[in-house]
């Protein structure tokens, strides 16, 4: 292909991705009062008597409801985010290469779903935490910008952690890196882990960095199984 067609080649993934975000995003603002309600159950399970949000602002409400229907939009669109790119960069790539095309794109999205649903769950007790934190004597109502920015912001960041073992067997197939090599490492490669994930997780407390750094530990030894299982 020549540097036009590339070119044109990349508008038209482009405008298939856009399509797709701004009709979901769409529909995330008008059935915005649902997802608001899930976004705020980890709130409510940390503070059930006290979980209302605190608005000072007259535009909180309506950049609440378009930051969370932007968000949603780009969740659930991932799968044709995923698979676009991969169509993209499927010519440049030789046969054999080909056709891990499906098995990739299932697995990331597989395992940045998962990596969002455990920040879910986690979520909560880093809420829990945070509060325990600053003492019994606060009065906890959160600004919701605040309090979604901090927790959309985790949610994406196990998301993406959790494409750590992904991007592994993709090195292991290019022979950039090898099994052996890998399994000769661990002990490093666990200590970067913990450091990793203690860094990133955004809300600071030690359940949700053991909640990261944990399966991402299990997740490198997995890489390793199928990088020998794929080289067989």
């Amino acid at each position: 292909m020549t540097l036009a067609e590339h070119l044109g080649e990349l508008r038209h993934r482009v405008m298939i991705i856009a399509v797709c975000v701004s009709v979901v995003a769409v529909l995330g603002f008008i059935f915005y009062s649902h997802l608001l309600e899930i976004l705020q159950n980890p709130y409510c399970s940390a503070s059930p008597k006290q979980c209302k949000f605190l608005v000072t602002n007259p535009l909180d409400g309506l950049n609440l409801r378009v930051k969370i229907a932007f968000f949603s939009g780009f969740v659930i669109s991932s799968p044709v985010i995923l698979w676009q790119t991969w169509r993209f960069i499927t010519p440049g790539l030789k046969a054999n290469e080909r056709k891990y095309a499906v098995p990739f794109v299932t697995a990331s999205v597989i395992f940045f779903c998962a990596g969002m649903v455990l920040a879910y769950f986690s979520f909560a007790q880093a809420i829990q935490w945070l509060k325990d934190i600053g003492g019994s004597t606060l009065l906890t109502e959160y600004n919701p910008n605040q309090y979604l920015t901090l927790f959309l912001l985790m949610l994406f960041i196990f998301g993406v952690a959790f494409l750590f073992p992904v991007v592994l067997v993709a090195l292991e197939l290019t022979n950039l890196v090898t099994p052996k090599r890998l399994l000769r490492s661990w002990r490093y490669a666990t200590i970067i882990i913990i450091v990793v994930a203690a860094v990133v997780t955004p809300s600071s407390d030690p359940l949700s960095m053991l909640a990261l750094a944990l399966p991402l530990v299990v997740f490198y030894f997995l890489a390793i199984a199928v990088g020998k299982l794929l080289h067989k």
